[in-house]
């Protein structure tokens, strides 16, 4: 039913359309964060993630993620730590029981958000689920999993750029966005598959 596909197989499929600019909102202020909780609340499911600063030196150890992505099907919200609101509102969201979160690799994510007096509840973790589909031995990530379900080829390109500075660019925002996004959109198609 789903299977890993090769590496080969992966760069020949068509990119992820997934979300533009426009459907995308930083949270920064208290009426960004009180939109994005308005909007976030009657979800039963959003895609999520989170991307940290990355790390060069040994002894350095991550303070936590700097940026909380949260997605529905059709909008994505980026959630920058470094604004109160912002980590008010997501915090509200993320510890929000009736809502599920839905994503890939979340043991780590939800280590890193303890630093920020975040916990998560109600997660369903991608990886853990597709590799139980699949008896596969190896973590089944974002990129495969687009592939697997949805078809299609997830641009990792942003992936190591320096999510500690802000403002964000434009292909760190798309990038962010569509990660959450992705996640939603794997469990939704995983859903019709298993129907």
């Amino acid at each position: 039913m789903v299977r890993r596909l090769a590496k080969e197989q992966v760069n020949q499929l068509p990119l992820y359309g997934g979300l533009k600019l426009s459907d995308i909102k930083i949270i920064e202020t208290e009426l960004d964060a009180y939109e994005a909780k308005s909007a976030l609340e009657s979800e039963s499911h959003l895609g999520f993630d989170t991307e940290s600063k990355p790390i060069f030196r040994r002894a350095e150890s991550s303070p936590g993620p700097t940026l909380i992505q949260l997605a529905t099907d059709s909008c994505g919200f980026l959630f920058p730590v470094k604004f109160a609101a912002a980590l008010s509102a997501v915090r509200g969201i993320l510890s929000n029981q009736a809502i599920q979160k839905v994503g890939f690799g979340l043991t780590g994510d939800s280590k890193e958000l303890r630093k920020l007096n975040i916990d998560i509840v109600n997660t369903l973790d991608l990886s853990v689920k597709l590799k139980s589909l699949t008896s596969d031995k190896n973590p089944i990530g974002a990129r495969a999993a687009v592939a697997m379900v949805l078809r299609e080829r997830l641009g990792k390109g942003a992936q190591r750029s320096n999510w500690g500075q802000y403002p964000l660019q434009q292909h760190q925002i798309l990038y962010a966005a569509n990660d959450a996004h992705a996640a939603i959109c794997v469990k939704q198609g995983l859903d019709r598959l298993l129907r």
